[in-house]
């Protein structure tokens, strides 16, 4: 349903903010005039502003499902820009606003007070302080993120929300991300929330697998680090869930993080429409034996991390774009260790939540 909206959506929060502005420009300027001019504590909008006004509620409230529901937004940003847009309009009032709206009502002979404030102004000052907290905690204690992909499956599967914890590799300046005071390190086997060095507008999540001056080998789905293998023991059942059909899976320990994985020794159809998926637009995955024909294996992979960069790989081995493709994350690049599950809803998925999943703790 929310899928076929969507154009409609779009379209709406498009509108918010030309909408918004108009209505930011009558309330501040042109309806005090109304309202000292007719001598009334209140005066009707003409019948144009009377819509826009109606109106502002559901083009902010689609805007704000937009942004809700976008996979390339940095919501530090938005919230700066809000909190410093809320600032600026409080203030402005304060120091010019208020004072002319004075002025012109004793010049018209009538009580100040009876002048209404702007309802923007009064929006201003609730919502400042509360997006100035919410800055400050996205940025430096616990940020929402949404869980986009199949990449990190069984841990996190697509539709989850998760909680980052942002201090845990440094505490950074929003938006700019520079690092202003060092609080711990990345550790072996860590579920990391990280911009894409391909594109640093977009944010991935991976395991950390390889630090800085490792030298990292994937064979097969077995990993050796430094020339250890590490604590990978091959479960007797296989991981099917309609879409994804007998996968192998193991349970893997790096470091003191302990997890499970999946893998395909052989991959028969990468592509099948499978009936028992309940997931729209999403092609199913067949797996085969270590026995049947076919040649469709994972190319190995051997690197060496450079200093101050890290290897982050899917626990969905054989289904996940990791740095086994393009390369290492450098520190700068990270943005929080992901800690628990809070909700959980695919879109796409019939059924609803999965509200099982809600509270559980990321391995």
């Amino acid at each position: 349903m929310l899928q076929t909206l969507m154009p409609f959506i779009v379209l709406l929060s498009w509108l918010a903010l030309p909408v918004t502005l108009i209505c930011i420009l009558d309330d501040w300027l042109l309806r005090p005039r109304r309202v000292i001019g007719s001598g009334l504590r209140t005066v009707g909008d003409a019948p144009l502003m009377r819509v826009l006004y109606g109106a502002l509620p559901v083009l902010i409230a689609c805007a704000v499902l937009r942004l809700l529901l976008a996979e390339r937004l940095d919501f530090s940003a938005v919230l700066l820009a809000i909190t410093v847009l809320t600032g600026l309009v409080w203030a402005l009032d304060a120091a010019w606003l208020a004072p002319r709206r004075t002025a012109a009502a004793r010049a018209a002979a009538r009580e100040p007070m009876l002048t209404p404030e702007p309802g923007t102004v009064d929006y201003a000052r609730s919502f400042f302080p509360v997006a100035l907290v919410v800055l400050l905690l996205r940025s430096f204690i616990f940020e929402p993120f949404r869980i986009p992909s199949d990449s990190m499956m069984p841990t996190l599967l697509d539709g989850d929300f998760i909680i980052v914890n942002k201090y845990a590799y440094g505490l950074r300046l929003p938006v700019i991300n520079r690092k202003i005071l060092d609080v711990g390190e990345p550790r072996r086997g860590d579920v990391v929330v990280f911009r894409w060095p391909v594109d640093p507008s977009t944010n991935f999540i991976k395991r950390l697998v390889g630090l800085p001056g490792d030298h990292v080998e994937v064979r097969d789905n077995r990993i050796r680090i430094n020339g250890k293998p590490v604590d990978f023991t091959l479960g007797k059942d296989r991981y099917t869930d309609g879409c994804y059909v007998n996968l192998a899976r193991a349970e893997e320990r790096l470091g003191s993080h302990e997890h499970e994985t999946i893998f395909c020794p052989v991959a028969l159809d990468r592509q099948p429409v499978l009936p028992a998926c309940n997931r729209r637009g999403v092609r199913g995955y067949v797996c085969g034996d270590e026995d049947a024909p076919g040649s469709s294996r994972m190319d190995p992979f051997v690197g060496d991390v450079p200093p101050g960069h890290y290897l982050m790989m899917g626990d969905n081995r054989d289904n996940s774009d990791d740095g086994r493709r393009w390369g290492y994350v450098p520190e700068e690049n990270l943005v929080g260790r992901a800690t628990r599950i809070w909700f959980n809803w695919d879109l796409r998925r019939s059924g609803g939540p999965m509200w099982s999943r809600i509270g559980s703790v990321i391995p």
